[in-house]
């Protein structure tokens, strides 16, 4: 709905079952505490606690060290493969695109499975749009019952900066009464054309030269002028600003011919 699906590419990985997540921590764990001088300082500090956010470092001294670690697919047990299985098949028969991405992770402890992320090239390094996952272990560590839960959160900045500039919006119509008589003529027509969706401006002081002035200032798309002689036929008059071209419309209670003739102006 946003119009922003084209700018962004949705990135998948699995983080396993409880399980398969303990085996691939000491794993990982073992294999950064060989190479710990290598990695940033926030990286060392992860190293016990987080292990796996390492993968997820932006850091280039970590990226190089990440490119060899063990991968958690070697440490997957069946159900956890099946699960992810399940999950990519599902998006496949939706033809919902994706890629995957093994240094995808999260270091929270309830995370179980899969994990997802919206991602796009046109932000720099602030790429990830929306993130989330499933969130198996979270009900029971906050003391309630095992309980299969998925969440995601989004950046509404990101968001905001993906989206097209908005069109601008529609330019007015001006309603221009010619003489004091017209002018009451004027507001109940304004009014109408209100009540169905146009926007109007309506000058209420001024000869018709200072009017059309004001018509072309506020880039208003086409005039109504209305004086004596088009109340006595109920006609007016109207012009395309943008052509110069008139013609005379009917003004019958509805204003049905005028407002059909509005309508084409804005396609």
């Amino acid at each position: 709905m946003l119009g922003i699906r084209q700018h962004t590419v949705l990135e998948l990985n699995t983080l396993g079952d409880p399980a398969s997540r303990t085996a691939y921590r000491e794993a990982l764990v073992s294999y950064f505490s060989q190479r710990v001088s290598e990695l940033s300082e926030d990286s060392r500090r992860r190293l016990d606690r987080n292990p796996l956010r390492i993968l997820d470092s932006k850091e280039e001294s970590d990226r190089r060290v990440s490119l060899e670690a063990p991968s958690l697919d070697e440490y997957l047990n069946t159900e956890s493969r099946d699960f992810f299985a399940d999950v990519k098949s599902g998006l496949d028969r939706l033809g919902i695109p994706y890629r995957l991405n093994p240094h995808l992770v999260r270091g929270l402890d309830y995370y179980t499975h899969t994990a997802f992320e919206f991602v796009t090239p046109h932000l720099g390094a602030q790429g990830t749009v929306i993130g989330g996952g499933r969130y198996d272990g979270l009900v029971e560590m906050m003391g309630g019952p095992a309980m299969p839960g998925v969440g995601w959160a989004a950046g509404i900045e990101r968001l905001a900066m993906l989206i097209d500039e908005p069109p601008g919006p529609p330019r007015p119509i001006a309603v221009v009464p010619i003489g004091e008589t017209a002018e009451a003529t004027a507001l109940t027509l304004a009014e109408v054309l209100r009540s169905n969706g146009c926007v109007v401006d309506l000058g209420y002081s001024g000869n018709l030269a200072r009017r059309m002035r004001r018509a072309n200032r506020i880039n208003a798309r086409a005039a109504v002028l209305i004086g004596e002689d088009e109340i006595a036929r109920n006609v007016a008059t109207l012009r395309d600003l943008d052509t110069g071209e008139q013609v005379e419309v009917t003004t019958d209670p509805s204003l049905g011919e005028l407002r059909a003739r509005l309508q084409a102006f804005y396609g």
